[in-house]
């Protein structure tokens, strides 16, 4: 690991008050603890050189009713840093599911923050068209992608090979 990943890890240890673990050479994660600097990190990310988000996905744990955020990000422009993967992850309650949109800092956030929108209900607040891809703007249930959601199972159709 470089100097300059040590000291950007301590940066977001000391200066954001986040958890912060090197689990390999090319794997970060980041543990954001207050949605309330979320940019302020994303933006120090961008600055070192980390400036393309990968994936945007969300993990739902129903036992403590959090939904949790995860960025994947690395780098475009810069080759030492394009083999590096950041895990930058936050939890949000289910009473509260939303998070401010990191779209103005990566525009490589648009489609994954909107999937995870869809799938999760998580707001991602200042997203500039937060809309849905797949189910119907007027959807109402749980979403497809938490535990809690169930296939209904009417009206199933079993074909039969026909006795001729």
């Amino acid at each position: 690991m470089s100097e300059a990943l040590k000291s950007l890890i301590n940066d977001l240890q000391t200066k954001f008050k986040c958890q912060a673990k090197i689990e390999n050479d090319r794997r970060i994660t980041v543990i954001v603890p207050d949605k309330k600097i979320m940019k302020d990190v994303a933006n120090h990310l961008k600055n070192f050189g980390l400036d393309h988000v990968k994936a945007v996905t969300g993990i739902d744990y129903p036992e403590q009713e959090k939904l949790e955020v995860v960025y994947h990000i690395s780098s475009y422009s810069n080759l030492d840093l394009a083999k590096i993967i950041l895990a930058l992850r936050i939890t949000v309650t289910y009473k509260d599911p939303s998070l401010p949109s990191l779209y103005s800092i990566f525009e490589s956030a648009w489609t994954g923050e909107r999937e995870t929108y869809e799938m999760l209900g998580i707001r991602f607040e200042g997203h500039p068209d937060l809309r849905r891809f797949f189910l119907d703007e007027d959807f109402e249930g749980v979403y497809p992608l938490r535990k809690s959601f169930k296939i209904k199972l009417e009206g199933i159709f079993v074909d039969k090979p026909t006795t001729e």
